[in-house]
């Protein structure tokens, strides 16, 4: 499967007319074939929204997962809660991405739970709406086999869906397994897909390119910022210079 977004809308259509269901992970169990979509928000909102339009034109929804504490993007900054809001408005789930090495140390299970609650609170205050599911950033070995019970909030790594689903992954932008031959075979009645928006482009482009144009593109995002702070940057520094 290519990485651009004709691929991703082709994925999309496989599903349907192999009677899949999409489903969130708190009404999957009503609906006997069911493909619960996630993406995972690890470097770029403006990615994220764009593979949201693009689910809500093809009548699919799903759940974005974001982070709090990440240097890539601030969620609570006005054009970062836009694009969340904008996500939201599409007819999507926001839930929490943790990553539990943000808090520098060895974590107790408990400890862990205590923070996934609290940033869960803190992203709910945020976009004024619930936020009910968490996904792991990078999770270790141990927050894999935890199986954490949290109260309210849906663990994306509990048992449930890894056991009763066929789990698939873009993860460093390569299916681990030939996810449309899976979708094909019908040989699962429950599907847990994670994407990661970052990946998908209008054309295919390799890993290295994706990320040379991403962080290239970190010039003109910074430049506007300032601009937006400083009256009459280009008389400081010129745009054309940047």
């Amino acid at each position: 499967m290519e990485f651009c977004y004709q691929s991703y809308k082709a994925l999309l259509a496989l599903l349907k007319e192999s009677g899949y269901a999409f489903r969130n992970y708190h009404n999957y169990k009503d609906a006997p074939r069911c493909a619960i979509l996630r993406h995972d928000i690890d470097f770029s909102l403006a990615r994220a929204v764009r593979l949201a339009e693009l689910e809500q034109d093809a009548g699919v929804s799903a759940t974005y997962f974001v982070l709090l504490r990440t240097d890539f993007y601030n969620p609570a900054s006005k054009a970062g809660t836009a694009a969340l809001q904008r996500i939201q408005s599409l007819g999507h789930e926001i839930g929490l991405h943790f990553d539990e090495k943000a808090y520098g140390q060895t974590l107790t299970s408990g400890k862990i739970i205590q923070n996934i609650i609290k940033e869960c609170g803190l992203l709910s205050a945020l976009l004024e709406t619930p936020v009910s599911s968490v996904s792991m950033h990078r999770p270790s070995k141990a927050a894999l086999e935890a199986d954490y019970q949290i109260p309210g909030i849906v663990n994306s790594y509990g048992k449930t869906f890894f056991h009763e689903f066929k789990y698939l992954s873009d993860s460093r932008r390569c299916w681990r397994e030939p996810v449309e031959d899976i979708v094909r075979s019908e040989a699962y009645d429950r599907l847990h897909i994670l994407t990661h928006a970052f990946w998908y482009h209008d054309i295919e482009q390799d890993i290295s390119q994706t990320v040379k144009d991403f962080v290239c593109s970190a010039n003109q995002e910074r430049y506007q910022q300032m601009a937006e702070n400083i009256t009459n940057i280009d008389s400081i520094f010129p745009k054309d210079e940047k």
